[in-house]
């Protein structure tokens, strides 16, 4: 098919905006070719066809002024650009636009580690610096700090935090650990948030909120600006480290390990992003579904408990770890043990009892900040490996957790699918992520999947819950669940919009946030 304009643009005006991104950067960090460079911008694992997603090109900053100037070329022409930074979100929709036709705004060239501050805990990266990027840095220069990654090693930290992301360690909130930005407006404004505000700063990256409004969650999830710097506290290297899993053998024990938890987690006994993982997230680290079953549709009972058998695993699966000095571990782990052991059936496993085991191996990893790449494995499960991540935030409570999951369950299996999922323990929620795994080989598979996730939205929506962050395909449906008082939130973010960005040209559409010259138009 031929490559997409974006919407209402000429291609003589496209190529003369095209020539002037290549002023502004090189000609060779401007991408226009479909099949040499244009592909890797498409969504390798969308339950719709790619074409939806095509860009028109993609051109590559590498610093803050050429960044002024693509969006100088953006504004004179009105071509929306859609921003990335390392571009590697696949369960959401990777580096690929909202809407075919626009320009993709890669940042992965403004890839530096500023400053790192071992004293003060704490990095300033550009948005290119992904987690193994910063780690093998402080690695290299035996900085004793630890970071907190997203799943993937390859995630950008900006783009995991400016998504919400959220990690295992005890710096798990990614947003809370943010300090201090350097955003660049639609008009080419560069603003300094927070302690930022202050010319030559010394508190920048130790104090989120300055004086005034604290604006920097404005720009996350959000078109209303392009961050190029980003503040991120990270954790000094403890003195002790103890990993720990619990394996559950009952659905229902979901419930109880939920509530024991809770406690624990608000009176810091257990301070990381804990988890609890179902038995086939866990198994799909190791195995496929064919090893165990070749049938048509959702795994049996039968058969998911031969593999609990022999993997060694429950049916839900809880990790998390102690940190710090090791008598304050011994006594806090006391407390966990007595816990956890009421549920009947729970066993507790320790490092030297699972060393070896790729699943405990890599929550062994992700708890102490160690980027890795293993849970592209779950890929495996079913063959094409297409995925895409319900993620609806759920109450940190045994009733509510058990509710959302049977929900989730009841669904994925009408539509013939696994349920595949863990619950991430925030401070008061759960992030609950559903791993719907699809054959993206398969039209069929594709369109179930498509509409499955579709009815899901609108079934938690009904029963009070929202999704905490989305893919490309469903930011609008979501949008407009947040409808309270006649989607007043949105419409003061449409307000703020059509402020910050009057001619609409940044990554219209994010998170269902349109400019006023796109409302009503969006499809």
């Amino acid at each position: 098919m031929d490559k997409p304009l974006p919407q209402g643009i000429s291609a003589q005006t496209f190529a003369a905006a095209v020539s002037e991104f290549k002023d502004a950067v090189g000609a060779e960090y401007v991408f226009t070719d479909d099949k040499a460079h244009l592909r890797s911008y498409r969504d390798a694992y969308s339950t719709l066809d790619d074409s939806n997603f095509a860009p028109s090109a993609a051109v590559a900053p590498k610093t803050v002024e050429e960044v002024q100037a693509v969006l100088a070329v953006a504004r004179s022409h009105k071509i929306p650009v859609w921003t990335i930074s390392t571009g590697k979100n696949f369960a959401y929709g990777g580096p690929a636009p909202r809407k075919a036709g626009y320009v993709v705004l890669d940042l992965k060239r403004m890839n530096r580690i500023i400053e790192v501050n071992e004293k003060h805990g704490y990095a300033v990266v550009e948005p290119g610096v992904s987690y193994q990027d910063l780690y093998d840095y402080l690695q290299a220069k035996g900085i004793k700090l630890w970071i907190d990654c997203a799943a993937p090693a390859w995630g950008g930290i900006v783009g995991n935090t400016s998504d919400h992301g959220a990690g295992y360690t005890p710096y798990g909130d990614h947003l809370l650990m943010q300090c201090g930005m350097e955003v660049i407006l639609a008009d080419g404004t560069v603003v300094e948030t927070g302690m930022g505000g202050v010319p030559n700063s010394k508190t920048n990256s130790l104090y989120k909120y300055g004086i005034g409004p604290w604006v920097d969650g404005l720009f996350t999830q959000s078109n209303f600006g392009v961050i190029t710097k980003m503040g991120i506290w990270l954790m000094h290297e403890p003195p002790g480290y103890m990993p720990f899993m619990v394996t559950l053998p009952r659905e229902e024990d979901l419930e109880l390990i939920t509530d024991i938890i809770l406690p624990l987690k608000l009176n810091m006994v257990i301070a990381n992003g804990a988890l609890t993982a179902d038995l086939l997230w866990e198994a799909s680290m190791s195995t496929t579904k064919r090893q165990y079953y070749t049938g048509t549709g959702p795994v049996p009972d039968s058969v998911r408990k031969k593999i609990a058998s022999d993997l060694k695993l429950g049916m839900w699966n809880f990790y998390a770890a102690l940190y710090g000095p090791p008598p304050i571990m011994a006594n806090n782990w006391k407390i966990i043990e007595a816990a956890v052991m009421q549920i009947p059936g729970a066993r507790i496993y320790l490092d030297e009892e699972r060393k070896g085991d790729t699943g405990w191996d890599y929550r062994v990893k992700l708890m102490r900040g160690i980027p890795n790449m293993t849970e592209f494995s779950l890929l495996n499960w079913v063959g094409g490996g297409g995925h895409i991540n319900f993620s609806p935030i759920s109450a940190a409570d045994g009733k509510d957790s058990m509710n959302q999951f049977r929900m989730i369950r009841e669904r994925a299996h009408e539509y013939n699918f696994d349920y595949i999922g863990e619950f991430l323990i925030g401070w008061r929620d759960q992030h609950h992520i559903f791993m719907l795994m699809f054959d993206r080989m398969s039209d069929d598979e594709k369109a179930r999947a498509h509409e499955l996730f579709g009815v899901l939205v609108e079934d938690a929506a009904k029963l009070g819950y929202g999704e905490y962050r989305t893919h490309l395909s469903f930011m609008d449906q979501i949008a407009d669940t947040y409808n309270y008082n006649d989607r007043a939130l949105w419409r003061m973010h449409e307000t703020l919009k059509d402020s910050l960005d009057p001619v609409g040209i940044l990554s219209p559409g994010k998170m269902g946030i349109w400019p006023e010259k796109m409302r009503d138009k969006q499809s």
